[in-house]
């Protein structure tokens, strides 16, 4: 009797033992699962929702008459805080003295460097950002979402433009959020990103903002003067 007792703990302990290994597994995955779920409702904190000067002609990542006598190229981060300051404090000026007079053609370059001095390899804000904008030009959306983008700064590499930001941004734009996360995770626009480094460093740009005003660098305080002085001339 003892011995058929025996065999019968030994039986159900190598039951155990063959399940060990599935359960172990199982659980391992479902804390994968809930870390994955976890990342995906992080907090996306607060998303201010910019005031918008926009050009009566927009098309793609340009503003006003192809034909206009004067043209400027921006070249910005979208983390610098200079850049944010133009955004919101000189551009909207510009826009209506001289883009929607016709007497400027304005066009937008990402120049994307801040990212490089963060804390994540992964995830590179400036870098990101600038692709974000560019899968929200996808959509005719570019200048909304360039706006955002400026209006939530919140410091170099503090996670103001993490992925779910990023996401959240298109959305209050009013972006089809499911196109524009595919494009953002599909790292679609990396390389142009990249691109768009080496033509701003190609024309001698050191710094954000700064333009390229008929082929001349101008600094964010010297656009408007500079302007004056050619559509004067």
């Amino acid at each position: 009797m003892a011995r058929k007792e025996e065999l019968k703990r030994n039986k159900k302990n190598k039951k155990r033992k063959d399940f060990t290994p599935f359960i172990i597994i199982g659980v391992v995955a479902l804390v994968v699962v809930a870390v994955i779920v976890l990342a995906s409702y992080k907090p996306v904190g607060k998303v201010n929702v910019p005031d918008l000067t926009k050009a009566a002609i927009t098309d793609g990542l340009t503003m006003g008459d192809p034909n206009a006598p004067v043209k400027v190229v921006e070249f910005a981060d979208f983390q610098c805080p200079g850049c944010g300051a133009y955004w919101q404090t000189i551009e909207p000026g510009i826009i209506a003295k001289y883009v929607d007079t016709g007497k400027v053609f304005f066009t937008y370059s990402p120049f994307s460097f801040l990212g490089a001095y963060g804390s994540d390899p992964n995830w590179d804000e400036s870098i990101k950002a600038a692709e974000a904008a560019y899968c929200a030009n996808d959509q005719g959306k570019f200048w909304e979402y360039r706006a955002f983008l400026f209006g939530n700064q919140n410091g170099e590499n503090q996670g103001a433009f993490a992925r779910n930001r990023l996401i959240a941004f298109a959305d209050k734009a009013g972006l089809d959020v499911k196109t524009f996360t595919e494009c953002l995770d599909s790292n679609k626009y990396y390389q142009t990103v990249q691109d768009a480094n080496t033509y701003a460093q190609g024309s001698g740009l050191s710094y954000t903002p700064s333009f390229l005003v008929n082929g001349e660098i101008v600094g964010a305080g010297d656009l408007e003067a500079k302007l004056a002085s050619l559509v004067n001339q």
